[in-house]
Parts: structure tokens; sequence; C-alpha cells
């Protein structure tokens, strides 16, 4: 497995500190973590073990900018660096390094790469923790990491000296875990959309997906969708598109957060869902006003949804004859006939 190199030359502030940056600031995330990786000493005191995982197709970071992030964490951690190389690898991974005696893993890469490393650490007791490589980074965010990779690597040098282990809930369904959220139906045919084309997902961001889900919903929930039941609470709802969340908010648009079900969060021991009963364009200016805007209430209230809180299981069972598609924390999972779906409470140890 490749390691992540870096060669920067250190400054000299007091070890194990961050001198301050002065008052001309760099104008480039490359810039500004070259001036970090030379502000920062190795610390005196003994390094807790460190293991960073590094997805290299992430899709806002450089080589040479994840170069310099890795640089800097070894002034206060014992940093082994690994680059993914295939699906699932990072999995593969964490379950080694669970048994190995590592203080903490970094997923250094967008949602999908924290999705991997949480199913490789689940049930350990090896701490997960990340840094903001992708377009969105939600759960980078809810850990309350901060959204720009420089800044979040300023973020794990400090709690170095405060290190707080915390569990929190996971989903799971079919088996696959999820940390902060599931969809079947328009959701999962978003996400493949948007992922088979990378250029664009990284150019235009939050807007490409808006684009992939109002033209999905035309070219196909309007039409022929992929319609299921949902068995919860000993009730059936039938639907078209669901979304289960294990935290709150679902996702954001850039800084905005986007707040589908009611009482979700990453440690209550229960998931929350929305079921989008049925497509149709009368209703949608007024599901989309309740999603984007942040004076309106939760999609929960509106004539077209159902929502359930405080759920431990469910079921969801296709019944138009066609398969579901799946995703997990933004990652396509591929179609299925029945999904599984349960919590698992305080079964993932971060620090944050």
């Amino acid at each position: 497995m490749p390691v992540v190199s870096a060669s920067v030359t250190a400054g000299r502030p007091e070890p194990g500190r961050l001198a301050s940056s002065g008052a001309d600031q760099p104008e480039t995330a490359d810039e500004r973590a070259e001036q970090l990786a030379e502000r920062v000493l190795p610390a005196r005191a003994p390094k807790r073990r460190m293991l960073v995982i590094v997805n290299p197709y992430a899709t806002t970071v450089s080589d040479r900018l994840k170069n310099l992030v890795v640089y800097a964490l070894q002034s206060r951690y014992a940093v082994e660096a690994v680059e993914t190389e295939a699906r699932q690898h990072a999995t593969q991974i964490c379950r080694e390094a669970a048994s190995e005696g590592y203080d903490v893993v970094v997923a250094f890469g967008g949602d999908g790469t924290v999705n991997e490393v949480a199913n490789g650490l689940t049930g350990s007791a090896t701490p997960l923790t990340c840094l903001p490589g992708g377009s969105t980074n939600v759960y980078c965010r809810l850990l309350g990491i901060p959204n720009d990779v420089v800044d979040a690597t300023e973020h794990l040098l400090r709690v170095a000296d405060d290190f707080r282990p915390r569990s929190v809930d996971t989903g799971v369904v079919n088996g696959r875990r999820f940390v902060f959220a599931s969809g079947i139906g328009l959701d999962a045919d978003v996400v493949e959309r948007v992922d088979s084309h990378p250029r664009l997902k990284t150019r235009l961001r939050e807007y490409y997906f808006t684009w992939a889900a109002l033209s999905s919903f035309h070219r196909r929930y309007l039409r022929r969708p992929p319609a299921f039941a949902v068995e919860v609470d000993g009730r059936r709802v039938d639907g078209v598109s669901l979304v289960v969340q294990n935290s709150d908010p679902f996702t954001y648009f850039g800084r905005h957060p986007i707040r589908l079900a009611d009482s979700a969060a990453l440690d209550n021991g229960t998931l929350s869902l929305v079921v989008l009963r049925r497509a149709s364009l009368i209703g949608l200016p007024s599901l989309v006003a309740r999603i984007l805007s942040p004076s309106a209430s939760a999609p929960a209230g509106h004539r077209a949804v159902e929502a359930r809180s405080q759920v431990e299981a469910f079921r969801v069972v296709a019944t138009a004859g066609q398969p579901l598609p799946l995703e997990v924390d933004g990652d396509f999972a591929g179609e299925v006939d029945e999904a599984d779906y349960r919590v698992a409470p305080r079964s993932l140890v971060v620090v944050s």
C-alpha cells in the first residue's frame, strides 16, 4: 500500500504549538497548508498513534495539500498514512487497524471514505475522526470539525491535548453501516447520476445535485417511479422515495443545512425516516420550499410526505416489479428488492 509522503521544512515556533500566521494571509488552501506545516514542530510529549486513510480521488484536495496536511499532523501524532486503492479498501484497512493499537483513525476524503472507515471500525474501541476532502463533508460538520481542510487540520492538532472519545449510533441497512443517512429512490438516483460525472460534481457542487434531482424527478418519478412499501411500527406506508436519518441535518446546500426529519440525532438510539408517498408537479414547489427555506416548517408536514421518528427497525419491499436504488452516506450502493434497516446504538467511537 502506498504511503503518503511529505517534504516541507518546519519553522521554529514553540514545540508542539502553532505560531502566529502574521498579517499576510495566503490565498489558496495549498499555501495555507504550507504555512501551517512550516509553523509546527514535534511535541515533546509522547505521541498518539494516528492512521490517516487518504482517498487519492477526493474531489477538493490536491496531492500537495494532502502531503502538507499529513506533515503538519506529524507534529502532534505518530502518523502513518495510507492511500485507498479501490472501493471498500478503507474498510479492510480499518479492520486490521482496530486490532493494532492505533489511538485514532482519520478518514481523509469525502463522506464515502468516512462510511468505509466507519464500517471497519464499528464495534471496536478505536476512534474515528475525519478531515474534509469531498464536496459536502456532512459527517465532518456533524462532529463539529471545520469544513475547510486547513482549519480542520489545526482542529485535530488541538484535539491532541484534549482527547475525548465518545460513542455514537450507526444505522444499518442490509448489513452495511451508515453514519448519517441512507436513501431509497430519488436520493439514490441522484447520487448515482452525480458520481458518474465527477468533473461536474467538483465544478458545480450543490448546484449539480439540484439539477440532477429535478431532472430525475421529471424523467422518472413523474412517470414510473420505483414504488415500495415501508413496514414500520406495525403499519404499511407506500411511497416512491425514502430518506433515513441517523443525524440532523440530512445534508447541506452550501453552508445551509437541509433538515428533513424531526428528532434525528447521532446518539438517541433511534432512526428517523421520511417517505415521499407520491410524486406530482402540483406539490413539488411547496415541497422544495420546505426543504430549502430556513423559515419554513419541516417537509414532514407536507401532504405528500409521511414521517416517522424514534424508530429502531423497519423493512422496505419493492412493490412495482422494479429494484430499488439504494444509497448510504452519499454513496450509491446498488439496487435491491428489499432493505432491512435498524439502528446500532453507541456502536462507533469518534473523536472531534
